[in-house]
């Protein structure tokens, strides 16, 4: 296949730059399509920042210019970058994802980062419970930041949990992983937790209209939607599974649904819980912490 039929001038860096921005920045901004191009040319080529600047002569051969058109086609049709390179980078980790886990936001990466700050090993039980784990983004950069914590990361989804074992062995951690719904309750966990963490599914079916193309048909709805008429259903047996199983001077921390973070903080306040609303970097209600 020739450059033509690519729809490129050349094979040349300055070329490929040059119809990234004139096909997408109208769809994502010229700022978005810069840093699309960033990740292409790391994930692609191996080139960092700088290379990419100093190196818009450069042609890059037949097989690669291929891979960059079919990045600018599943770009058009509002496929996520990180789908596309097959990756995404969270709390210093390198994640695998699909179409069958949740992509790691840095709303996610905010409440980790958080907890880390938050949660020492001077605790009674230093075990860490992850529900809904999905990618295991958020087990295995915990267990990257406390070595000697034994962590579970639990999820309904047999994929998820292919993909989560594939990212714990790619970043060389050990996480144990269950199979379970959380909705149901849990069996063999061994506690008493320390922590326990959760990005729960949290996102109302009302609210699809609101959503980008990138998150609907791309993202699983299993990680995504619960019913309007009970959008709390995970946080109730989140706070279920902590009343049993959090230590006494333990630390709970979940994600939540912005609308409802007055609605969450009383599910967990009728188990006993004192939980706290955080803002994400956006000032929005993002994540709940809680203790006994």
């Amino acid at each position: 296949m020739n450059t033509t039929n690519l729809h490129f001038r050349s094979n040349r860096v300055r070329d490929i730059v040059r119809l990234f921005h004139e096909e997408l920045d109208g769809m994502y901004g010229s700022g978005e399509v810069g840093v699309f191009l960033d990740m292409l040319f790391e994930a692609f080529l191996g080139w960092d920042k700088v290379r990419l600047l100093t190196s818009r002569e450069q042609t890059i051969d037949q097989s690669d210019l291929l891979r960059f058109h079919w990045a600018l086609e599943d770009l058009k049709k509002h496929r996520p970058i990180q789908h596309i390179i097959g990756y995404t980078d969270f709390c210093g980790c390198k994640i695998k994802v699909s179409p069958d886990v949740l992509i790691p936001r840095p709303e996610t990466e905010e409440i980790v980062n958080w907890t880390i700050n938050h949660f020492t090993i001077q605790h009674s039980s230093f075990n860490i419970l992850d529900l809904c784990t999905g990618s295991g983004c958020i087990a295995i950069a915990l267990k990257k930041n406390f070595p000697t914590a034994d962590v579970t990361a639990v999820d309904v989804s047999p994929a998820a949990l292919e993909i989560a074992r594939q990212n714990a062995q790619n970043n060389g951690v050990e996480v144990r992983f269950m199979e379970a719904d959380v909705l149901g309750g849990i069996n063999g966990v061994t506690g008493p937790y320390g922590l326990i963490v959760s990005n729960p599914p949290y996102v109302m079916e009302k609210e699809r209209a609101q959503m980008q193309r990138n998150v609907l048909d791309y993202d699983p709805s299993l990680a995504l939607f619960v019913p309007d008429d009970d959008p709390l259903r995970f946080y109730r047996a989140i706070a279920t599974i902590a009343k049993k199983h959090l230590a006494k001077d333990g630390l709970l921390a979940v994600e939540i649904n912005e609308a409802l973070a007055d609605e969450t903080c009383a599910v967990f306040r009728a188990q006993g819980f004192t939980p706290k609303v955080h803002e994400d970097f956006r000032g929005k209600p993002r994540w709940i912490s809680a203790t006994r």
